[in-house]
């Protein structure tokens, strides 16, 4: 059974791999968390200041950070809860310029499109323009057929599920899904697709076949 759903994910992962591709984006498949790890690692060498977007993949389950901590990087995180709002509008701001930006993204098509939503639009102003280098780390649950099945995932998945992750007041973290509310928290605010590789930006999308944030 194991073995089977390992050559599935394979399969939709090189799918994708060779729709980004054909798109000008860079983008690599592993089997594993550690394989993935292992060659991030690679990259995070490379590079003096790093800059993290929101993301439970990268911040949390892959503890990226915390590798470029003990690398003595220059972190750019704007998530640290004793930050204040200045602080972390500096910090978005040099995001913005930072030498490595790694981040997620909401969802992946198999036709090698990335869709997201953000609050304030650092996250996703930092994967088109800006930073040396873009590295987007996503686990294999973000794959869906197409921008349709994107959109929706963003909405019914990722969206509330992050708005309930922190703590804000909107009718999703109640209902699961987007009901394209006008709370003053509402954290959906901006959405991109990138149906191609910025002209300008070099960006290298990670794919890992395990199921890896929301």
């Amino acid at each position: 059974m194991i073995e089977i759903k390992k050559w599935y994910y394979r399969k939709i992962a090189d799918e994708t791999v060779k729709n980004l591709g054909k798109n000008g984006f860079t983008a690599k498949y592993f089997d594993s968390r550690n394989e993935a790890l292992a060659y991030i690692e690679e990259i995070i060498d490379k590079f003096s200041s790093i800059g993290f977007g929101g993301s439970m993949t990268v911040l949390e389950e892959l503890k990226l950070q915390e590798i470029a901590l003990k690398k003595n990087k220059e972190i750019l995180n704007h998530n640290s809860p004793e930050l204040s709002l200045q602080e972390k509008n500096e910090i978005r701001r040099k995001q913005q310029t930072c030498d490595l930006f790694i981040t997620s993204t909401n969802a992946l098509t198999r036709d090698g499109k990335l869709i997201n939503i953000d609050g304030v639009g650092n996250r996703v102003s930092a994967m088109i323009f800006g930073p040396k280098k873009v590295l987007i780390v996503a686990g294999i649950n973000k794959i869906t057929k197409d921008i349709h099945d994107g959109i929706k995932r963003v909405r019914e998945i990722s969206a509330p599920m992050n708005a309930k992750r922190l703590n804000k007041k909107t009718p999703c973290v109640e209902t699961g899904k987007c009901v394209d509310c006008n709370s003053p928290e509402r954290i959906c605010r901006v959405l991109t697709i990138l149906e191609k590789k910025p002209a300008l930006t070099d960006i290298e999308i990670i794919i890992i076949g395990e199921n890896l944030g929301f």
